[in-house]
């Protein structure tokens, strides 16, 4: 126990020196609590066409599955809040998470520092690292391994730094000493619920993810559906409302890294820029950015969507 005490506390340490916000770890095992909340958000069709999240399942749920032999799951959060504004009022906003980087990049170029720092202190370990594009269920993980609750907007939530930061997993098969989860600090607050435009957040701690807005201006390939009009609040990449209005967020500080600073032209851009963007433009003002993700042509539908509407 003293051996995995040592291990976790430098883990921590390390992770610290990397940038990372905080670093929690539970031990790797069958999710079981969320099997059925899993199942039935599928059965209801509340992933609406991401048909993507109806494979693995099993993986989803158990880390084992992904990485033979595993023991821990070590969460680590990476802050991304910046006091960053675009600076035209009336331009189609982007989700701040995209302000800068891409955050895949990012996250996993620390994450195999922090691997191979391990590696290097301990000796052979078997791991994984996983930011955000695997089936591995990071806001449970984050959340058993204690760094915050999952809020009633459906985001992990931290008491101390609020919720805009990204969350990331090291799955190894080394045993360490474990944390134990925080309570939930919603209490009777609903201002996520009604400030949503969409009612995407059907009740506390639901998401019907076919009504969000990030996932019909990123997800959604099809054109945007007729329910969304008047209804997307000048967003054309994300949204940031059920982060922004929730009260823990006023403890959110400015982030530190570099690679997540937004370009000149993102954030200069005019309303009129931004409906005459042309695909030069695109790949010059997002060459390495998760704005990728919808490609010139999903910006462009989401732009003119706006624009009609």
């Amino acid at each position: 126990m003293e051996k995995q005490l040592e291990y976790s506390e430098f883990i921590k340490k390390e992770a610290k020196e990397l940038g990372f916000l905080s670093c929690g770890i539970s031990p790797a095992g069958f999710l079981e609590d969320q099997a059925p909340k899993l199942e039935q958000w599928l059965k209801e069709g509340r992933h609406g066409k991401m048909s993507y999240m109806e494979n693995h399942f099993d993986k989803r749920l158990d880390p084992t599955i992904l990485v033979p032999g595993a023991k821990s799951v070590i969460s680590l959060l990476l802050n991304y809040h910046s006091e960053t504004t675009q600076k035209d009022p009336e331009a189609p906003k982007i989700s701040s998470y995209a302000f800068g980087k891409d955050y895949h990049l990012v996250i996993k170029d620390k994450l195999n520092q922090l691997l191979e720092r391990l590696r290097y202190e301990i000796g052979d370990i078997e791991g994984r690292v996983f930011v955000d594009s695997a089936p591995v269920m990071d806001k449970a993980w984050a959340e058993k391994a204690g760094l915050g609750w999952v809020g009633k907007n459906t985001n992990l939530i931290s008491k101390q730094v609020g919720s805009f930061f990204f969350i990331a997993e090291l799955i190894i098969d080394l045993e360490l000493a474990y944390d134990l989860p925080v309570a939930d600090h919603c209490g009777s607050c609903t201002a996520c619920i009604d400030a949503c435009p969409t009612d995407a957040l059907t009740a506390p701690y639901e998401i019907d993810g076919s009504k969000c807005i990030s996932y019909a201006t990123i997800e959604l390939k099809d054109a945007i559906p007729d329910f969304f009009v008047g209804k997307m609040e000048n967003w054309m990449f994300g949204c940031d409302i059920c982060q922004t209005v929730c009260p823990w967020n006023r403890f959110a500080k400015a982030h530190d890294e570099k690679a997540f600073d937004p370009t000149g032209e993102l954030i200069d851009f005019t309303k009129k820029d931004w409906i005459e963007l042309t695909e030069e433009t695109f790949k010059k003002v997002f060459p390495k950015s998760a704005v990728k993700r919808t490609k010139y042509e999903g910006l462009k539908r989401n732009i003119q969507f706006l624009k009609m509407n």
